[in-house]
């Protein structure tokens, strides 16, 4: 399988108006997710709420999903609106979780500063222009196609038994992505080898803008190309959609972002993820 494109030409003009693109794009898709989740699961209380330019998210008891994000990329956060984050989560037994941008309003960091938050870790924000070279590596193994409303399960049990790395994965890893094949702004992508679903990928879209994620590979299908197959064919097709900015959040140095950076993305900035008991 060739290798994508890394275009030199391309370089992200990495300001304000970037990010607020690429963490609105990012707030949204929890905000689907959200909504997805609590059709399929109304016992879970689900809820989004607008705070300060951003949304706080819960998605059930113990979801990767609740947390605050896009928080002060539209103007000043006030001490007021930080309380009604923090009693968002401290309501429901969560704790308050924020997503924060480093290009976020300087009154987001002085709040943060006199407050009883601790560092939980860091994701990295990746982006790429969608240009003309998005077209999908070729190969005669993988065939990649997209999932069918009827393809619902086999898609969220593919997902999970590569996330979870075993055949037969739990309930809870089931039920936390199936939200990802729900949500009104996603796509979702197999990839078939031998005859079998090798792995999937979702694409998320929000005003020109499509998040990757939602990807994994089964075991026995690894280093085999699946994920570069799955990556190029949903650029590809994001770019159909209109889409002309395309973004994947990674844990740093993770051999994610590595696969993520030979297709061209480039670190637009990291963002700290903060939380509160």
């Amino acid at each position: 399988m060739k290798e994508p494109s890394c275009p030199e030409k391309l370089v992200l003009n990495v300001d304000l108006a970037l990010a607020r693109r690429l963490e609105m794009a990012h707030a949204w898709r929890g905000v689907w997710y959200v909504r997805a989740q609590s059709v399929l699961h109304p016992e879970y209380q689900c809820l989004v709420e607008e705070i300060a330019g951003g949304f706080a998210l819960y998605a059930g008891d113990g979801s990767p999903a609740n947390r605050a994000a896009g928080l002060g990329l539209h103007g000043p956060v006030h001490h007021a609106e930080l309380e009604r984050v923090e009693q968002f989560f401290h309501s429901r037994n969560a704790l308050a979780k924020l997503d924060v941008c480093p290009l976020a309003d300087e009154s987001l960091f002085e709040l943060l500063k006199h407050d009883a938050y601790h560092l939980e870790g860091f994701f990295n924000a990746l982006a790429r222009p969608l240009t003309d070279d998005t077209t999908p590596a070729e190969s005669a193994e993988i065939q990649i196609t997209r999932a069918k409303p009827e393809e619902a399960e086999l898609w969220i049990c593919t997902t999970a038994q590569g996330f979870a790395e075993a055949d037969d994965p739990s309930q809870r890893d089931l039920d936390i992505l199936a939200p990802n094949f729900h949500s009104a702004n996603a796509a979702c992508f197999f990839a078939w080898m031998d005859g079998q679903p090798a792995g999937g990928g979702a694409m998320f879209i929000h005003q020109g803008t499509v998040e990757l994620g939602g990807a994994s590979t089964r075991p026995a299908f690894r280093k085999r190309g699946v994920q570069t197959a799955l990556l190029q064919a949903r650029l590809t097709a994001a770019r159909s959609a209109g889409c002309d900015l395309a973004m994947v959040m990674t844990e740093p140095g993770s051999d994610s972002q590595r696969n993520i950076q030979r297709a061209g993305f480039q670190l637009a900035y990291t963002k700290a993820i903060l939380v509160k008991p």
